[in-house]
Order: structure tokens, then sequence, then C-alpha cells
């Protein structure tokens, strides 16, 4: 008898369908949320209330994310899932332009951080599922790369649409990117599943090799291999370094960089960011992932010890530039190292136990840098992490025996 059909087939059109959704979605989200503290302000609220509408928001979007690596592995459908996500988080944010107190805003932000938790690891684990193994990190960066360019594209056109209509405006607009996200969502993805019946089929090349027995592909199911514990003990190790951009903000202007040429601080970086996310996902598919992995964290480390020396404004900005470096050497390639440290049946639920953790280990490590700021001065917490970057730098070369 003829061999059997693959069992999925790998479908490119989805790489580029994901990235024109981060593009649209992102460029809404920025539009929205890049003018949230001051329409907050207006409203009669203040940095207690702006604190815990991000703290609720991103604490939803964590637990949502492990959630949804669970489910991702137990359906087999899951672009329904991934254009659910899309859909309910662009339908709210234009409800932002008839918010009129601070705790409606707190209930948008809840459900847009909810949606994004959810889609987020089926999203991944389709994408994973498009391509080859050897094109993970190129399919991973150009997304990534896509959606930076959306978070360059939103503020610029948030602050066009404020200089004639003002802030509600910006909001109602950021419904047109958002329903292009959704109808791309739509109708440009395709679902990536299991489509042969013949079990002695030959399963794709990046799957990793299951016990021969009747329930091995049951243990597969709830255990994870060494290998990505060890990547997510370096992760998690740097995130508890890995505080909040916003303290490289507060520190430049610490320095003497005017509060006003702040945001220009986030666009140099989204540029960097922007033009090598799929260079460096490339690269990772042709070398190894930890040590570009590695790199990314020493670039970070450098950045931050200039910014605990802070030797001039020069220098922030230099810094600043080089910052991106670190985003596109880490963000798409750890992604793309987690993915294929799994089996393609719990590739989900890796994906969502990375995600939260990271976002925990990312949180507290906020709340570390202020305190150190607070009672050692505004070099030491830059100095603390760098050095926690470089102790995860090492640790990210460990590989299982």
């Amino acid at each position: 008898m003829p061999a059997s059909p693959p069992e999925r087939e790998p479908s490119s059109r989805n790489i580029y369908a994901f990235g024109v959704t981060s593009l649209l979605n992102d460029t809404a989200t920025e539009m929205a949320y890049w003018v949230l503290p001051a329409f907050l302000v207006s409203l009669g609220a203040g940095p207690a209330q702006l604190g815990l509408i991000e703290g609720v928001a991103e604490s939803v979007a964590s637990f949502a994310q492990l959630f949804s690596g669970y489910l991702t592995d137990h359906v087999h459908r899951r672009k329904p899932i991934v254009v659910a996500g899309y859909f309910v988080a662009n339908a709210v944010k234009p409800l932002l332009a008839i918010a009129t107190t601070w705790w409606h805003i707190l209930i948008i932000r809840f459900t847009d951080r909810l949606a994004k938790g959810v889609r987020g690891a089926p999203r991944d684990v389709m994408v994973a599922d498009s391509v080859p193994r050897g094109r993970l990190g190129s399919a991973y960066g150009l997304i990534q790369s896509m959606d930076s360019a959306g978070a360059f594209a939103g503020p610029l056109v948030a602050l066009a649409l404020l200089s004639r209509f003002g802030v509600r405006s910006v909001f109602w607009a950021a419904a047109v990117p958002g329903a292009l996200c959704v109808l791309v969502a739509l109708v440009g993805i395709r679902e990536t599943k299991w489509k042969g019946k013949n079990k002695a089929a030959p399963g794709p090349p990046e799957e990793l090799p299951v016990s021969a027995s009747r329930d091995g592909r049951s243990q597969e199911k709830f255990n994870l291999p060494g290998s990505f514990y060890l990547v997510l003990v370096a992760v998690t190790l740097f995130s508890l370094g890995n505080s909040s951009d916003m303290f490289l903000v507060m520190r430049a202007q610490n320095v003497g960089i005017r509060v006003s040429l702040a945001p220009l601080l986030g666009l140099v970086f989204n540029i960097t960011y922007t033009l090598t996310s799929w260079p460096a996902g490339w690269l990772s598919d042709h070398i190894s992932r930890r040590l570009i992995g590695s790199v990314g964290y020493v670039i970070f480390a450098a950045v931050y010890f200039v910014f605990g020396r802070a030797p001039s404004t020069l220098a922030i900005w230099i810094a600043m530039t080089v910052y991106g470096f670190y985003y596109s050497l880490t963000q798409p390639v750890l992604k793309a190292l987690v993915v294929e440290s799994v089996g393609g049946t719990v590739r989900g639920r890796a994906l969502g136990i990375y995600a939260f953790v990271t976002s925990v280990a990312t949180l507290a490590a906020s709340l570390i840098t202020g305190e150190l700021w607070k009672h050692y001065g505004a070099g030491i917490p830059f100095y603390f992490s760098a050095v926690l970057a470089l102790m995860a730098a090492v640790l990210l070369q460990a590989r299982r025996r």
C-alpha cells in the first residue's frame, strides 16, 4: 500500500496572515492606550487608579495565557479561539470613547487583556504548525517585526488625531485597524490540525519521540521535558531583573532628558526592534537559538549598566537604540526555542507556562526595582538587573544530559 500522506500541511500563508493581524491589532492597541493615562486624568482618576487598572489587566492576561495553553492542547480547532480573541479585544477598544468613569476603563482593559491572553497560545501553536522546524525563528521573527511596526504606527496616528479632533476621536478611530485585523484573521488564517486517522503515519519532523506503549501519548500530554525547564529557569531568572521600561524613561529624565522627549526614547528602540526582529529570527534558524538568546541577554546587561552609570545624555540615547537588539534577539528566538524543546502535543501548555511565569516574574521585577531605587538610589537597580541578565545568559547555555 502507498504511504499515508502527512497528517499536517504546513502553510506559509498563515505566517503572513498572522503578521498582518499583529500589525493591525497593535496599531489599534497603541492608538488607544498611548493616550489612556491622560484620559484617566481628565476623568478625575490618578496614579493609584492607573496602577490598579494595569495590575488587574496584566494579572488576568497571565492567568488567561496559562489556561489557554492547556486548552490549546485539547482542542482540534484553534482558529475560532484566535479569531474570537482578536474580535473581543478590538470590539471593546472603541467603548473607551463613551467611558465616563475610571471603572469603565478597568472593565474594558480587563476584557482586552483577557482576550489577548486567551488567543496567545493557540496563535503561537498554529504558527509552529504552519512552518517546518527550520523556519520557526523566521516565522516568529517576522510576526514580531510586524507587531513592533504596529506599536510604532499607533502612537503616530494617535498624535495626528489628537492635534485636530481630541482624545475620544482616537478611541473611535482605533476601531478601523481593529476591524481590519478581525477580517484578516477570519479570512486569511487557515486551520492547522491533524487530518489523517492512520496512527502509523509518520509525524512531522519536529515531533519528539514518544514511548511506543499504549499510554505513551498520554504520558507526553502530562510531561514536559527537562530541556524546557532549563530554558524556563534561565528566562525566569532574567525576568526577575527585567522591570518595566518606564524605569528606563524615568532614569533618562533623571539624568537630564526632557519629559517632552520621552516618547522619542520608545521610538528609537522600536525602530531597531522592528528592523531586526525578522533577521534575528532567521539567524536563529541557522545557528544556536540558545547562543542568540544569550547574546540578547548580554546586550540587555550592557544597556542597563549604561543606564546605571548614566555618563551622559548621549550615552542614554545610544543605549536606548541598542536596547531594540535585546528585544529582537530574545522575544521571537526564545519562543521558537520553547516550541522546539517540547513535543507537538504539549506546545500550547509549554507556551502558556512560559508566558505565565515570565509575566509574574516581570511584575515582581518592577516591585524589586522600585524598592531598590527608593532605598539605594537610581544606579543600584540597574546594576542588579545587569548581573541577573549575565547569570541568565550563562544558564541559558546549560543543556540537559
